[in-house]
């Protein structure tokens, strides 16, 4: 999943197992498993006109992303308030559902979800103009491609792991408009 394969390529994996008490490769595993979540939750924000051009409004805010990241110089604060656009008030849920997940047992996902949120926008921003001008060419586009191509197309099998839309979908009408 080339999306996701991005983050990690991103992340100095050592510094957050570190940070997180874990060893590398559970890190590994709960970057992954946060990632996806988080971006399959922008994934289904997209799929509304006013979630998509929210997207794109906070995506103007997080270009320049370098290539590798410096985990202390990550704004947890705008993490917090990415997941919360995200994830509206259910968000300790989420990060719950992921911390008592078996194959990511012992991490704490309130610690690990706000420091991944700027880091996948950036991601985000920065596949988001090559592949836009490719998207114009071609007559499609929208940002939720562009978040479906970094999940693979949304499509399961591909590495195991967290049920996402168990996770997601459990929240009930959280996505999709139920915000009044």
């Amino acid at each position: 999943m080339a999306g996701l394969d991005d983050i990690l390529n991103a992340l100095p994996i050592d510094e957050i197992a570190s940070k997180l008490g874990v060893d590398p490769d559970t890190a590994k595993k709960a970057v992954a498993e946060g990632g996806a979540t988080i971006l399959g939750g922008l994934q289904r924000n997209a799929q509304t006109p006013e979630g998509s051009a929210a997207i794109q409004q906070a995506l103007g805010k997080h270009t320049g992303m370098p290539d590798t990241v410096d985990v202390n110089a990550v704004d947890t604060d705008d993490g917090q308030k990415i997941l919360g656009h995200i994830f509206g008030s259910q968000e300790p849920e989420v990060a719950q559902k992921l911390t008592e997940a078996p194959q990511t047992a012992g991490i704490d996902f309130g610690k690990l979800l706000p420091m991944l949120a700027p880091i996948v926008m950036g991601l985000l921003a920065k596949k988001q103009q090559p592949e836009a001008q490719q998207q114009a060419a071609e007559g499609s586009g929208g940002i939720g491609d562009v978040i479906g191509g970094l999940l693979g197309g949304g499509g399961s099998g591909s590495g195991g792991g967290i049920d996402l839309g168990g996770i997601l979908g459990g929240l009930g009408g959280l996505f999709g408009g139920g915000k009044s």
